[in-house]
């Protein structure tokens, strides 16, 4: 799986998906500072990079959940790469909203999901898991049996990891936080100077910052 994930940032950081800028940090619609920014939606533009994270999910998939018989993509940003997986696997596939459509039948699921099928979520970026974990919830209230999450990436928040835990679902990422720095810094994108404050926003990005 670690070849997976190395190979998976590398492929993201090629095409600038990821920015690390800790000098000059972005401000997340939260109001919090981030030294980093993830859009995996350009993934999408670049067929082989898209082909590579399809099957990388696939086969995390087959391996983990074999039992899976829906996937089901959170809106919206894996909507389409969670669209692309469940075609290879010839599974049915649903998205979930972030709030339910405000006209027409007002659905919060889009699609057909028969009661208690096992269903595989797909996230694009898990930060603290919460509307991640809002949409697993929606899916079970649907009369679905969420049985995992996968995402192409994370930031590994202690809080995520505690959301999740409670939750009681298991998330499985194809790049994750560590990675990335630990693939930065030996790329020379930062310095080690640089990684301290990077760790240190990992722990607390609420106050990080401030």
């Amino acid at each position: 799986m670690e070849n997976i994930q190395t190979e998976v940032t590398k492929r993201l950081l090629e095409i600038n998906t990821i920015k690390i800028q800790p000098d000059n940090p972005f401000t997340w619609a939260s109001g919090w500072k981030s030294p980093i920014y993830c859009d995996n939606r350009k993934t999408l533009s670049y067929p082989d990079t898209r082909a590579f994270i399809r099957d990388a999910f696939v086969q995390l998939i087959q391996e983990k959940y074999p039992e899976a018989e829906v996937i089901a993509g959170v809106a919206t940003g894996a909507i389409a790469i969670g669209a692309l997986v469940a075609d290879k696997l010839g599974l049915p596939f649903i998205y979930v909203r972030s709030k339910p459509k405000g006209h027409g039948l007002e659905n919060l699921i889009e699609g057909d999901l028969k009661p208690f099928k096992k269903v595989v979520v797909v996230e694009d970026l898990v930060s603290t898991g919460i509307s991640s974990l809002k949409a697993a919830e929606a899916v079970n209230n649907f009369g679905g049996d969420v049985v995992g999450m996968v995402s192409i990436f994370t930031y590994n928040f202690p809080l995520a990891k505690e959301n999740f835990e409670k939750a009681g679902i298991e998330l499985t990422s194809l790049s994750r936080y560590q990675i990335l720095i630990d693939f930065s810094l030996e790329r020379g994108d930062i310095s080690k100077d640089q990684v301290e404050s990077l760790m240190e926003w990992r722990e607390d990005p609420a106050n990080w910052g401030k």
